[in-house]
């Protein structure tokens, strides 16, 4: 299971709520693979998730790190559209988790 994600348990199935729903306002490691999908266009950016099994976010998981080796893992290695849509679909999921109470401190608290 992937770390800090939230999931439901459906017929003792692990099943993903959807980044919607998901804790820290899709702050995860979840929510980031489903952001970098939207961003390779391997899914919709309607497409939430909701009711994955986990073997189907290790499966994108896998299709979107095959997207990024081919950009050496870096944003700015990244064509001007892809970046582009990057930084739109990475600031705006900042701002609604931002919202929402996400503070960034879990991700950064060990740096003090």
């Amino acid at each position: 299971m992937a770390p800090n994600a939230v999931y439901s348990m459906a017929n003792k199935t692990q099943k993903y709520v959807g980044i919607n729903n998901d804790i820290n306002g899709g702050m995860t490691a979840i929510g980031k693979i489903i952001r970098d999908a939207w961003v390779f266009g391997l899914i919709p950016e309607t497409e939430t998730c909701e009711g994955w099994p986990v073997q189907g976010i290790d499966a994108l998981l896998d299709k979107v790190n095959v997207e990024w080796d081919k950009y050496g893992c870096l944003v700015s290695n990244l064509p001007d559209e892809l970046r582009q849509r990057h930084q739109r679909i990475h600031d705006e999921a900042v701002r609604k988790a931002v919202a929402a109470g996400w503070s960034g401190e879990m991700e950064t608290g060990d740096e003090d």
